[in-house]
């Protein structure tokens, strides 16, 4: 009888490598494939796969190698293990540089042959890859066949502070997430929509493909040009939380312009953020609103505001959520204390009760499994950005939270 021999992949591009790695797994039995979910795949590749689930199962499926193939039904990294423990192989064989020791250790535990395979193409045919194919797409058409939009921008902690007006009392970091468009990006509401608009005017569909420095000194040039009429020069937080990607501070000393920028794509960083955070959308800043109105600014105020972007960027590098939700709520304190209007904004020079964020905040802040909240940009509407104990969870529980997708390099 032969043997059972198991492997797993998401295999979306299917390409003449995985045809190869199935014939050469093939020689140690009947082999059996775990294919990756729709929902595993966009977990850990953030974008939907090119071919759905169903079709690459049947794909796989009838491949001259395969045996028989299944959907993987786990979750995370080893959402495979379902259909291992179904399958029940003898072999578990994956590509060498897919190997680990987890995956070692789980065959151990269950008495499977552990193989590794170096990744060789079929005699005659090209070395190929997913990634690899992936580039050679980009590469050969600028134009993707799935227009994923202009991103935005989420400032968690110090913001306000890209303002000379408050740096000058004290330096200090603010610290943004450029987010995809998953959701609709309404305009007045905290979600740096009049920078974004203004980027639509020059690159109507995506951003281009330069360094994200470089392209947000040109967005904040283009959107703060000598002919604006307005008097208001829009804080650079905006223009850099949209176009470097991932997580990112900068460091504003008494100038529009910030002193420094730093940035980090570590997955599991960008990964707790997401677990972590929701927002609820609320009613636009209506029209008329100031949040300036009432503003009290003083060295002391914005060295706290300055102090909280500190603890909440060196919570997040290291994954502490009390940390980082305790920082959260010391940003927003600090930001509120000098402008009053984010969550009570004047309505024309009156302040009204019906234009408060202050219910809203009170109706989240009370659940137990809410950290920290805060108002994004200048606040007075828009939404509510929440730090929760799971971002699914807490969506799950409550159908109008939104899931965030930060932006990848």
């Amino acid at each position: 009888m032969a043997k059972k021999v198991f492997v797993s992949g998401c295999y979306d591009l299917l390409h003449s490598g995985h045809v190869e790695f199935f014939q050469q797994a093939s020689r140690f039995g009947d082999l059996y494939v775990g294919i990756g979910s729709d929902a595993t795949y966009l977990e850990y590749k953030h974008r939907k796969p090119m071919f759905p689930q169903e079709e690459r199962l049947f794909m796989v499926k009838n491949i001259k190698a395969v045996k028989d193939a299944y959907i993987n039904e786990g979750s995370g990294v080893i959402d495979y293990l379902p259909t291992l423990d179904k399958v029940k192989p003898d072999v578990f064989v994956v590509n060498a540089e897919g190997g680990s020791e987890e995956k070692r250790k789980i065959c151990e535990e269950r008495g499977i042959e552990y193989v590794e395979l170096q990744r060789e193409p079929h005699a005659g045919l090209k070395a190929r890859s997913s990634s690899g194919l992936k580039k050679a797409l980009a590469t050969a058409s600028d134009n993707t066949t799935q227009e994923v939009g202009i991103p935005t921008r989420l400032d968690l902690a110090g913001t306000w502070i890209d303002q000379p007006y408050v740096s000058h009392h004290h330096p200090g970091w603010a610290i943004t997430i450029s987010l995809e468009p998953t959701f609709d990006v309404r305009d007045r509401c905290g979600l740096s929509t009049s920078t974004r608009n203004m980027i639509k005017k020059i690159w109507p569909v995506k951003l281009p493909k330069m360094d994200p420095e470089m392209l947000a000194r040109l967005v904040f040039c283009f959107e703060n040009n000598p002919e604006r009429h307005d008097g208001i020069i829009s804080g650079a937080q905006d223009a850099i939380g949209i176009c470097v990607p991932g997580l990112a501070r900068h460091y504003y000393n008494n100038n529009f312009w910030p002193e420094k920028i730093e940035s980090t794509q570590d997955e599991m960083t960008l990964r707790f953020l997401e677990q972590h955070l929701v927002m609820i959308p609320l009613e636009p800043r209506r029209p008329g609103c100031s949040v300036v109105e009432g503003k009290d600014i003083t060295p002391t105020k914005v060295k706290a505001l300055a102090d909280a972007a500190d603890a909440c960027w060196n919570a997040i590098l290291a994954h502490d959520l009390d940390g980082f939700a305790a920082a959260y709520r010391d940003s927003f304190a600090a930001q509120t204390a000098m402008f009053p209007g984010m969550v009570n904004p004047s309505i024309n020079g009156i302040v009204e009760g019906s234009a408060s964020v202050q219910p809203m905040i009170d109706k989240y802040s009370a659940m137990d499994d809410v950290l920290a909240w805060k108002m994004p940009g200048a606040g007075g509407g828009g939404y509510l950005a929440l730090v929760v104990n799971d971002s699914k969870e807490f969506a799950n529980n409550h159908h109008e939270a939104i899931n965030l997708q930060i932006r990848r390099a």
